[in-house]
């Protein structure tokens, strides 16, 4: 009978291994967010899930391939739900704007990719550089932005010559600022910045401060 230290290679117990490969790069998500890549500790997560550190090294090869594979399916999620944006149906206005509100509801509900994404720049993204999944995951979302952008040029909508990247930035930044600064925030300024009563005013913000870069008047000189 095969057991946890002998992952088998068909049917079901294909299935069970891809599972158990999923617990574990869960838990391994809560640890690492919570405990930055130097404090988490391969044996808590071990003991956290239905497996043995024996087998995370057997799945992962050691702890820095388990970020890396923490970190490319974290943002494989947002990627994805970008690439999913049903946005060719709407004005370029309108689809900048639906697609700055993906990513303001992506980051709220994620606070663990936010923290990754912090200790990963503690790390000056050693673990991205080494991961061509996550440098292949770049272009797509950037794609998405071009395509809009072109289109609102196109239509004149837009009178900016905006930079795909820029924008992407420009988008990223509050959102992540909004979640990642909320408590040296809220201490600085007594507001919180992810209170349930100012999500829709900061969410609206966003979507206006974008459309108003992109149609903005620009000047030479």
């Amino acid at each position: 009978m095969a057991t946890a230290e002998q992952p088998a290679r068909a049917g079901g117990r294909t299935r069970d291994a891809a599972r158990t490969r999923n617990e574990i790069l869960d838990v391994a998500t809560e640890e690492f967010a919570r405990a930055g890549y130097a404090g988490a500790r391969v044996d808590e997560i071990a003991a956290r899930t239905r497996t043995t550190k024996r087998m995370i090294y057997y799945y992962f090869g050691g702890k820095e391939q388990l970020f890396t594979a923490v970190l490319e399916r974290a943002y494989s999620v947002i990627r994805q739900a970008e690439q999913d944006l049903d946005v060719d149906h709407l004005d370029p206005v309108a689809a900048i704007r639906r697609l700055a509100e993906l990513t303001f509801d992506h980051h709220e509900a994620h606070p663990d990719f936010i923290r990754l994404v912090s200790i990963e720049n503690i790390h000056e993204a050693e673990h991205m550089a080494a991961s061509e999944q996550l440098s292949a995951l770049s272009s797509p979302a950037i794609d998405v932005l071009r395509r809009i952008l072109a289109a609102g040029r196109r239509s004149g909508l837009f009178t900016a010559d905006v930079d795909a990247v820029d924008l992407h930035a420009m988008i990223s930044s509050f959102c992540f600022f909004r979640v990642a600064n909320r408590h040296t925030f809220g201490a600085l300024f007594d507001r919180d910045l992810v209170a349930a009563d100012r999500r829709e005013h900061y969410r609206t913000m966003l979507g206006d401060m974008v459309i108003a870069y992109l149609t903005a008047e620009r000047t030479a000189g």
